[in-house]
Formats: structure tokens, C-alpha cells, sequence
């Protein structure tokens, strides 16, 4: 697994954002953009992060979200 790929992701149209520390799922472009790399961000740290890299016009609501279960 590329160490670059560790980190937290939103999906701006769902307001969802997902913890990623293993290679079991990588969120794919374009549903998914990468907000930090730091997996231990704290919440309240990452809508601030999305606001300043412009991912969502308003980022208040975003929620943790779950990744999907491979079959």
C-alpha cells in the first residue's frame, strides 16, 4: 500500500467523510478527495480542511461515514 494513500476522504455530495489506515478500501476520484493525511485528525480539523481546500461551500454538517464491505 502506498503510505500516501492513509488518511481521511470526503465525499462532498454525500457530506461524508471516512477514516483510511489499511488498504482494504482506497476511496476512488472523482466521489472522493483527500482532506488530510494525518488518519488521527480530529473532526472539528478536518471540516476546517475541507472549507480551505474548497471541497464543499459549507462543511458544518459533514458527518463520519462508513466505507463499503467487500463480498
Amino acid at each position: 500500500m502506498d503510505r500516501n494513500q492513509i488518511g481521511i476522504y470526503v465525499n462532498s455530495k454525500e457530506g461524508k467523510v471516512v477514516r483510511i489506515t489499511s488498504p482494504y478500501w482506497i476511496p476512488e476520484k472523482p466521489d472522493w478527495e483527500m482532506v488530510t493525511n494525518e488518519p488521527n485528525a480530529t473532526l472539528v480539523t478536518i471540516k476546517a480542511g475541507i472549507k480551505e481546500k474548497g471541497l464543499m461551500p459549507d462543511p458544518s454538517n459533514v458527518s463520519w461515514g462508513e466505507f463499503p464491505i467487500r463480498e
